[in-house]
């Protein structure tokens, strides 16, 4: 995905270097190449999101089932 969108910002600014005026290629990068690029890559990386979050609440109850366990692992009776 990383090589995508180095081609991609490569082709679009080769195509802001194309514009006749220094705006319209500032105009053309940020509506051609920042934008979508930016929301695809947010796209595309919400499932790693989603597992790092699953991932800190598995450690957290984790830390919380230890912390409640008795320390000596004898338990009380």
């Amino acid at each position: 995905m990383l090589i995508v969108a180095i081609a991609w910002i490569y082709v679009v600014g080769l195509m802001a270097l194309t514009e006749p005026t220094v705006v319209a290629g500032i105009v053309t990068f940020l509506f051609y190449c920042v934008l979508p690029l930016g929301t695809l890559m947010y796209i595309a990386g919400s499932g790693r999101r989603k597992a790092r979050r699953r991932a800190e609440q598995r450690a957290a109850m984790e830390a919380r089932a230890e912390s409640a366990a008795p320390a000596d692992g004898k338990g009380e009776g």
